[in-house]
Order: structure tokens, then C-alpha cells, then sequence
């Protein structure tokens, strides 16, 4: 008897082009990234959405993207009224890829009717791509992650 090692990758087959493209529409539907985020924010006017940090106060002191409504995600539900305009869409996001406090928000606005996405990456990756940010102490920068955004480009081509 011959053993057949299966590719882990093709292991299950790909999605058909028609399922595909509906899979990453609808993904692109409730996800946005740090540098799209950035793109709108830096644009001339108004960006078309309100930015959620939903960390705690202390998180929040430590650092924040510039402009950021600070809304805790426990606090979503008594206090999204008196600092989101339902009408306009929200950005969430939290520390980074391994906390799910975005997720969390994000689930809490949708249910009180707001249009949401998320952040990927969150304020780690605002960070580590050498974005603005904001602290007790004043607005502070760092210089970009190679692993996360370009050296010489401002643009990833993404």
C-alpha cells in the first residue's frame, strides 16, 4: 500500500473564484488596516467615520491615535449615545492583533445599530508603522517596524 501525503495547504480545495470573492468582499466589509486608517485620517476634511479606542483609561494615557474617541468597550452601551453620532460609520480598535477588545466593541455598537469595523492590527500596529501618537506626556513617533511598514515608501502598494 502507497501513502499519499496531502499538500497541508490544498488539504481542503480552494474556494471557487464566485465563493472567494464573496468570502473577501464581506471580510472587507468588517475589517479596515492601520494604513488606510491613517490615509483617511491625513486626507484633507472630514474622514467619513468616527475612531473607537475601546482600551481602558490607563491603555489610553499610554498612547492613542490622534483624534480617537475613547470609548471603552464595557462602556459601549451607556455611553456610545453621548459620543457617536449614529449616522456616521465607526472604526474600532484596541492594543493589537492579540486582543480581542475591538472585536468585543465592535460587536456592542452593532447592536445598538451603529455601522462598524474594525482596526487590524490596533494600536500596536499604529505604532510598529510609525504613525502619530498621542500620550500623557504630548504626541510622540516612532520609527516604522521593517517587518510591518516600508522603509523607503509611503505606500506598502497593498
Amino acid at each position: 500500500m502507497t501513502a499519499t501525503t496531502v499538500n497541508p495547504v490544498l488539504r481542503v480545495a480552494p474556494a471557487s473564484p464566485a465563493e472567494a470573492a464573496a468570502h473577501f468582499r464581506a471580510s472587507l466589509a468588517f475589517h479596515t488596516d492601520v494604513s488606510d486608517v491613517a490615509a483617511a485620517l491625513a486626507a484633507d476634511g472630514d474622514p467619513g467615520f468616527a475612531l473607537v479606542d475601546s482600551r481602558s483609561t490607563e491603555a489610553w494615557d499610554q498612547g492613542h491615535v490622534p483624534g480617537a474617541v475613547h470609548l471603552p468597550t464595557a462602556l459601549v452601551p451607556e455611553r456610545a449615545a453621548e459620543l457617536l453620532d449614529p449616522s456616521v460609520p465607526v472604526v474600532t480598535y484596541c492594543w493589537g492583533p492579540g486582543c480581542d477588545g475591538a472585536t468585543r466593541a465592535a460587536l456592542a455598537l452593532a447592536e445598538l445599530g451603529y455601522r462598524v469595523k474594525e482596526m487590524l492590527g490596533g494600536f500596536e500596529y499604529w505604532v510598529r508603522e510609525g504613525f502619530e501618537f498621542e500620550t500623557w506626556r504630548g504626541r510622540e513617533r516612532r520609527a516604522p517596524d521593517p517587518l510591518t511598514a516600508p522603509v523607503d515608501a509611503d505606500d506598502c502598494g497593498c
